[in-house]
């Protein structure tokens, strides 16, 4: 079969050289031969169709490390995995064009409407915990060292909302903020003792009956647009403790009860992949 030089490719697929270059280092599009002396790359011509499937892919924004999985799969199942990505990027997208509608309008001076904010009561609670200081990557690996836990050794299930996983950002938690985040359990009080001796990494805390304005998220987890949808359910619970008279001073039962948190229920049917409904909620007095 003939091999065409780095350049004769990049030409013909319309790829730079130093895209090409990238590309190999990387493992996305390997040459077909290397030439040990000289260092010069050749590729076959059948794989002029993978470079073009490669720069096509670039264009709808699929990362270079899911594009190489990608190229490695048969089509039918490469043809799912792109349809799923691009619904995940439309989500992000209409995520992202609610935020810049609430921007607009707040800038203009118009009521922006976001989501509608609930209120509920909780009852005091006994709550394994899991606590640490983290930025946003180690967020995620936070919730799923702590889903692992409860996976390992499942605890006792309480019903409905008063009995659903939550994680608490006591701080922003960013590339530049470390949070700290808490990852919490609901128990039953009477065996709560008992139940936390078998969880060491756990710490146990009581949680005091008190009041939440929360609003759902919908959708969640989908496109990479939970951060577009956290800061929309933020804005709106502020406006309406703003509404309410509420400072922030006085939004929770004392300070150090102040924190936003995510309430996890999962909707029914429930798999491994399953999205869990969630709702986004702050105490207050």
């Amino acid at each position: 079969m003939e091999e065409i030089s780095i350049g004769e490719f990049a030409r013909r697929s319309r790829l730079s050289v130093k895209a090409l270059r990238l590309y190999d280092e990387l493992g996305v599009l390997v040459p077909a031969r290397v030439d040990g002396s000289s260092g010069y790359r050749y590729y076959e011509e059948a794989q002029l169709d993978q470079a073009r499937l490669v720069a096509m892919l670039r264009r709808l924004d699929v990362p270079l490390a899911a594009i190489g999985d990608l190229l490695a799969r048969d089509p039918a199942d490469a043809a799912e995995r792109i349809e799923a990505h691009w619904r995940e990027a439309e989500a992000a997208h209409v995520a992202r064009r609610e935020l810049a509608q609430y921007l607009v309008s707040h800038l203009r001076g118009t009521r922006p409407v976001t989501y509608e904010v609930a209120t509920r009561e909780l009852p005091a609670r006994s709550l394994l915990c899991l606590k640490r200081n983290v930025d946003e990557p180690g967020a995620w690996a936070l919730g799923k060292e702590f889903i692992a836990i409860l996976r390992e050794r499942p605890l006792p299930k309480l019903q409905g909302r008063e009995g659903a996983m939550f994680s608490i950002y006591w701080g922003e938690v960013s590339a530049d903020s470390d949070g700290p985040v808490e990852w919490c359990k609901p128990v039953p009080a009477a065996d709560a003792t008992a139940l936390a001796s078998h969880y060491p990494e756990l710490s146990l805390r009581t949680e005091p009956a008190h009041h939440e304005a929360f609003v759902a998220l919908p959708a969640w987890g989908t496109g990479g647009n939970e951060g577009v949808q956290w800061q929309l359910a933020l804005e709106a619970l502020t406006a309406w403790a703003r509404e309410q008279d509420l400072h922030p001073e006085r939004l929770a039962l004392k300070p150090e009860d102040l924190g936003i948190r995510i309430s996890y229920l999962a909707s029914d049917p429930v798999t491994e992949t399953s999205v869990p409904y969630c709702d986004f909620a702050v105490p207050y007095a």
